[in-house]
């Protein structure tokens, strides 16, 4: 049993930062990749940014391309966003992701967060 918690998130004014953390536990937890998505109501889910298992290797979605810093403290079994320059566009539900298959994807995960949401207030 996996278990991925997320932190922070919360209202966040246009033009400013937003970290959001996770935390992977569970039983006899094997070593994984991490994820981070977004959603509003109405659309699909969004792939935002991908960081590997050693964290190496880091991919980032058009939408948050060089705003974005994806990192992970593999001590904690964490991992993090970092959005920068914010517009009302960000605002989503983010969500944490962590897939425990070999190599490092923008789409197939095996265990999912709950969710935190962010909105960007202009």
């Amino acid at each position: 049993q996996v278990q991925l918690v997320e932190s922070g998130g919360g209202l966040v004014q246009a033009g400013g930062s937003l970290e959001v953390s996770c935390v992977v536990s569970g039983q006899n937890l094997r070593t994984f990749s991490g994820g981070w998505f977004r959603q509003v109501p109405g659309k699909e889910r969004e792939f935002v940014a991908a960081i590997g298992r050693r964290g190496y290797i880091t991919y980032y979605g058009d939408s948050v391309e060089g705003r974005a810093t994806i990192s992970r403290d593999n001590t904690k079994n964490s991992v993090s966003l970092q959005l920068n320059s914010l517009t009302p566009e960000d605002t989503a539900v983010y969500y944490c992701a962590a897939r425990t298959s070999v190599g490092i994807s923008k789409t197939e995960y095996d265990y999912w967060g709950q969710g935190i949401q962010v909105t960007v207030s202009s």
